[in-house]
C-alpha cells in the first residue's frame, strides 16, 4: 500500500512539490504531420533551464503565428515522451474544454523565462 497519499487519489504537499512548472516563451512551431491527432511541435525558451521541445494538441484554438514569443505553463520533469518520430521533452499546460480544444496556461504579466509556479 502506498502511504504517501489517501485512497482519494489527494496528493501530499510533498508530492506536489516535486512537480516542477515553469514559464517559458514560445520561440518556434512546426505542424506535426506524423502525429495521430492534429497537433504542433513547439520549440520553448525556459532560460536557465534550457530550451525544450513539446508537442501540443493545440490547433484547434491557435496559429502557428499567434503562438511565436507567446509565454507558457509547463511542467518539466516528466521523462521524455516519444510521439512518432519526435522526443516530447516537457509538457504543455492548458484547460481542455468541452469540444477537446486546448486553452494554453499563460501568464498575465510577461514573466523571466524559467520563473517556477509556485
Amino acid at each position: 500500500m502506498n502511504t504517501n497519499h489517501d485512497d482519494t487519489g489527494v496528493l501530499t504537499w510533498q508530492e506536489f512539490e516535486k512537480v516542477e512548472m515553469c514559464v517559458g516563451t514560445i520561440i518556434s512551431v512546426t505542424d506535426f504531420e506524423k502525429a495521430r491527432n492534429p497537433s504542433y511541435k513547439l520549440t520553448i525558451d525556459f532560460g536557465h533551464k534550457g530550451i525544450k521541445k513539446s508537442s501540443a494538441q493545440i490547433t484547434g484554438l491557435y496559429t502557428k503565428e499567434a503562438l511565436i514569443g507567446k509565454q507558457i505553463v509547463a511542467v518539466l520533469n516528466f521523462p521524455p515522451k516519444q510521439i512518432a518520430d519526435f522526443m516530447s521533452e516537457c509538457l504543455l499546460l492548458g484547460a481542455v474544454g468541452d469540444t477537446g480544444d486546448v486553452t494554453i496556461l499563460t501568464v498575465e504579466q510577461p514573466v523571466k523565462n524559467g520563473t517556477s509556479i509556485a
